[in-house]
Order: C-alpha cells, then sequence, then structure tokens
C-alpha cells in the first residue's frame, strides 16, 4: 500500500473516532431535576391548663325525689275477695275513714239490714217487758235476748266492714294498684297508697355503692328546686342507718337511697316532684389542683406533661390527694403556674 493511502486511511479513521465520542453532546440536554421546596413544619396546638390553687370538692350529686314520711298501705287483712268497686284514683284528697276500695258483698249488706231489724225488735221487747210491769224472769230473757241479736248485728257488721278498704289516714292517693271491678284480690296485697302531703322529705337513689358509702347522717345537704330557690337540708338516713324490714322492696329501696330532710318546704312543693341535690363529703382547701384529664395514668405511674416556653414538652411524676367528679388534688410533683397538657 501506498504512503498516501496510509495517511487516508487514517484520517478517516480518527474522524470516525471523535464522531463517536462527540455523539452524546449532539443531543438535546435533559432538563435537571428540582429540588422540593423546603416547607416549614406546623407547630402543634396543645390544649393546656394552668395548674392552680384552691378549693377542691368531693360530692355526691342527683336528682331526688318529695316523698311524704307518714304514708298508709291499704290492704285487705282479714281475707281477699272480688273488686266490686274502685273509688279512688291517684292524686285524689281524702280522709280518715274513707271508703277506697269495695269489695263484692254477696247480699251480706242487706243481711245486716236483716239483722240490725231484729236487734231492734229486741230492744222494743225489753222495752215492753220492763214497762209492762212482767216478772224478773221474763225481764232477764228480754234482756238476753237484745244481747244476743247486738252480739250478731256487731259480728255481722264486721264482716261487712272488713270487705271495704278505708284510708287510716288524711292525705293524697299516691298509688293505686290497676284492677277493675270483677278482679280478684289477695289478703295482704297492696291496692293503694295513701300519704300525708303535709310532711315530706327528699328520697335520693344513688346506684354506686362506693359513693353512698361516704354519706352520714348529719351531713349537709344543698338542694335546689326546678324554679331555683335554694335550700339547705342534712342527711337524715343512709344505707348504715336505715331501719331492719321484712320488705323486700323496701331493703332494695334503702340499699341505694339518702333521705333527706328539711326544716321549711316551700308551699309550692308537691308529693313526686323532683329537687337538684348536692351533699358535700369531702372538701380541702388551698391545695395544687387541675382538671381530671390532665393526670394520665401508664401502669400504676401517674403522671402529667408539662408544657415550658411554649414549644417543649416534659413529663413529670406526681403524686395525687383527693379526687373530684372533675377535678384531682396534686399533692407531690407539680406546682401553681405550671402549663399542664390535656389529653
Amino acid at each position: 500500500m501506498s504512503q498516501t493511502i496510509k495517511r487516508w486511511v487514517v484520517l478517516v479513521s480518527a474522524v470516525s473516532l471523535a464522531a463517536a465520542l462527540s455523539g452524546c453532546s449532539l443531543l438535546p440536554k435533559e432538563d435537571e431535576a428540582l429540588a422540593p421546596p423546603l416547607v416549614k413544619p406546623a407547630q402543634e396546638n396543645y390544649n393546656t391548663v394552668k395548674a392552680e390553687k384552691g378549693t377542691i370538692t368531693k360530692s355526691i350529686q342527683g336528682t331526688a325525689t318529695w316523698e311524704s314520711v307518714s304514708t298508709d298501705v291499704a290492704m285487705f287483712k282479714g281475707q281477699g275477695g272480688r273488686i266490686g268497686e274502685i273509688l279512688v284514683s291517684a292524686g285524689d284528697k281524702v280522709k280518715k275513714g274513707d271508703v277506697l276500695i269495695k269489695l263484692v258483698t254477696d247480699g251480706l249488706d242487706l243481711q245486716l239490714k236483716e239483722q240490725e231489724l231484729s236487734l231492734e225488735r229486741a230492744k222494743y221487747g225489753l222495752k215492753q217487758a220492763q214497762q209492762g210491769g212482767r216478772d224478773a224472769e221474763e225481764v232477764r230473757i228480754a234482756k238476753l235476748q237484745v244481747e244476743v241479736e247486738q252480739i250478731k248485728y256487731d259480728r255481722m257488721q264486721e264482716l261487712y266492714k272488713s270487705k271495704q278498704l278505708v284510708a287510716d289516714i288524711d292525705g293524697q292517693v299516691v298509688f293505686v294498684e290497676d284492677l277493675q271491678p270483677g278482679d280478684m284480690v289477695d289478703a295482704y296485697q297492696t291496692l293503694v297508697t295513701v300519704a300525708d302531703p303535709t310532711k315530706l322529705h327528699l328520697a335520693m337513689r344513688v346506684d354506686n355503692s362506693s359513693e353512698i358509702s361516704t354519706a352520714e347522717v348529719g351531713m349537709a345537704a344543698n338542694v335546689e328546686l326546678k324554679e331555683g330557690t335554694k335550700l339547705v337540708g342534712k342527711v337524715v338516713q343512709t344505707p348504715s342507718s336505715s331501719p331492719q324490714t321484712m320488705n323486700k322492696d323496701l331493703a332494695e329501696k334503702y340499699a341505694k337511697t339518702l333521705f333527706i330532710d328539711l326544716d321549711k318546704i316551700p308551699g309550692s312543693v308537691e308529693i313526686g316532684g323532683s329537687a337538684n341535690v348536692e351533699i358535700v363529703t369531702q372538701q380541702k382547701e388551698n391545695v395544687v389542683k387541675i382538671p381530671k384529664g390532665g393526670l394520665r395514668n401508664n401502669f400504676g405511674r401517674y403522671f402529667v406533661r408539662i408544657l415550658e416556653d411554649g414549644t417543649k414538652l416534659r413529663e413529670v411524676d406526681v403524686e395525687t390527694g383527693l379526687t373530684a367528679s372533675t377535678e384531682v388534688e396534686i399533692t407531690k410533683g407539680l406546682e401553681a403556674g405550671q402549663t399542664v397538657v390535656l389529653q
């Protein structure tokens, strides 16, 4: 091969290699990926409260019902029978001796009248014997006849009365058993309850046994009536001071009820009405306290979260004292004025 041809081959090869090496630079450049914009993190908002010094009160609160102190439970004591007539309904005012319910007498009223007639005849016969100058024996027999007829009349009258249920006290009917004429009733079945509306107290049911056990006889009770009137009474009966009774229903009521007396009762109060009652069972003054929502518990460890400088959170172990319905006393680990984060 001649020198001229060799030079030509070398030159072509060099040009081809240079073109290959510079090929990428001939393509359009891709845009570089932009870095994501910097976002300032949002500042977390905390629901906080200041620990404060003050009075903490533990109390029993609820709704109480006005009940009569004196009630009469009316029932047939000798024997039951079939209802003939119901003469009262709830809310009626009655006097002592008023008939509440009558049983079917099966002609006993007529028999009583007939016996009354026999008694009057015997009395008339005795009067004639005494005034007619008859001998002493005839007068004695006439007297015996009067005694016999009187005994018959008294027994029949007692039987007739046993068919009528009467009120033993003046008062208001607060309960009547749901009965209709013709229904059978048993002896000692409660049929009507009459209550004295002039002697009332408050009965407050408390289902929480640990809560009601803290109440004691003599404790003050703050009473607020529906119209806003505020009164002060005192606890007169608790489950532990209640009387013994064989009545199952009454025993169950006593086990969950606090009874409250007031010295003066407004005239607007009626049996069956209600009032709001608060009985203070414990109270401490000048203590550090926080809402219950600020206290945290982890397997028996009590602590609070404190917010410092508006952003820094710190956990602090604490010891607690009196716990009320919405607040808790902190006896150690926290000072008044510190900011506590609520849950």
